[in-house]
């Protein structure tokens, strides 16, 4: 297929356009670079330098022979959107593109402000776009599993059949986001719906929890292919900070009791999600929706398995529990589903004692590259 892939120089994105690539696909890649701009800002560059995205699309294409597209602009000014969907023709898209950190929205007035404007100006060009220039085309976007909070019954793959007064109907199910950023993806949920009903639109909107990991199949041990990797509180998800803290002699943070309870996934698990995804496409007129994960850990038991392993890697892992920044319960009930992408033929990686060894040990190499300043901001939420 010809695919576009909308923030293709983040975190995710990257490693999706050399995995799509790999697999004969056509893969163009837009950017902004607004994850390295931010980063900059607040002081918080990555563990190691990442090349501009040119320079990546070369490496790759001289070690593996594929080629990438490369195009740099916003993706909020109309005029580039249109001269991007023309350029690329694609038959799908997969939108990355938005500021991607809870605790960044909730930072200040100014970031929750570019948070806002970024993310759903982006999503409603994108769905203008597909609809003037590729209506046929399958529009694939990264949600999140925190768009449903943490209610107390178990999570469906994102509908719910509500009975009610001797009638019934499917409804999205119900969200209740614990930060801005969440509120954003539950506004890009709903743009979503609005358009799948109104236009006929394909859409899957991926519900992802917090990704882990640092190689992939495409990477190897290559570090100028490695994704943008954050180990800081802003950018740096749970397991990738909680791996740096630990090679840095740096006490894990956990957040209050550290009973909070959420889905994890390998970042080869994304992968293989996007994939299988773009290549299954949903059906015009649907708003396909999978639970994006492969299984769940609470704060603590992430935080002592990360102690276990660092023992076994020489280090002397420390935790300390913090107040929590945040406005979230310490404890309570979690049971989502998340059958979808399995009945796809997803076969998941699962973090076991040797993967985070493995990952550790990648870590530990870059030891000398980590500003323990960057980890911790102690951002409130309130």
């Amino acid at each position: 297929m010809n695919i576009l892939i909308l923030g293709g120089d983040g975190y995710l994105g990257w490693p999706t356009a050399m995995n799509l690539s790999a697999r004969g696909h056509k893969v163009t890649v837009v950017d902004n670079y607004l994850r390295r701009i931010v980063s900059t800002e607040e002081d918080v560059e990555p563990l190691f330098t990442v090349p501009s995205l040119h320079e990546r699309a070369r490496l790759w294409e001289a070690k593996s022979g594929y080629k990438v597209e490369v195009m740099i602009g916003d993706l909020r000014e109309w005029d580039f959107v249109a001269e991007v969907f023309k350029a690329s023709d694609p038959e799908a898209v997969m939108h990355y593109a938005e500021q991607p950190s809870a605790p960044y929205s909730m930072l200040n007035r100014r970031a929750a402000d570019l948070t806002l404007k970024n993310n759903l100006d982006v999503t409603f060009n994108v769905i203008m776009a597909v609809h003037e220039f590729c209506p046929d085309a399958h529009l694939v976007k990264v949600g999140t599993m925190g768009e449903y909070g943490t209610p107390n019954i178990d999570i469906e793959e994102g509908w719910l059949e509500v009975e009610h007064k001797g009638r019934s109907h499917k409804f999205l199910y119900p969200r209740q986001a614990s930060s801005l950023y969440h509120t954003t993806k539950i506004m890009d949920t709903d743009l979503l719906w609005f358009y799948v009903r109104t236009w006929g639109i394909r859409a899957t909107d991926l519900m992802q929890g917090p990704v882990y990991g640092l190689v992939t199949d495409e990477t190897g041990d290559d570090e100028k292919l490695f994704p943008f990797f954050s180990y800081d509180e802003l950018f740096g998800t749970v397991l990738n900070r909680f791996a740096v803290q630990a090679v840095a002699d740096y006490p894990l943070t956990v957040y209050g009791g550290g009973g909070q309870t959420r889905g994890y996934l390998n970042i080869k698990d994304t992968l293989n999600c996007v994939r299988l995804s773009l290549e299954n496409p949903a059906q015009p007129g649907e708003l396909r929706i999978f639970n994006q994960f492969v299984e769940t850990f609470s704060v603590n038991q992430l935080a002592l398995m990360v102690q276990r392993v660092g023992k076994g890697l020489g280090l002397d892992v420390q935790i300390e529990n913090l107040p929590n920044p945040r406005v979230e319960a310490d404890e309570h009930y979690y049971n989502p589903a998340h059958s979808g992408l399995i009945e796809l033929g997803l076969e998941p990686n699962y973090l076991t004692d040797e993967v985070l060894a493995r990952f550790m040990e990648t870590v530990l190499r870059y030891k000398d590259n980590i500003d323990t300043h960057k980890i911790f901001r102690n951002v409130t939420w309130k």
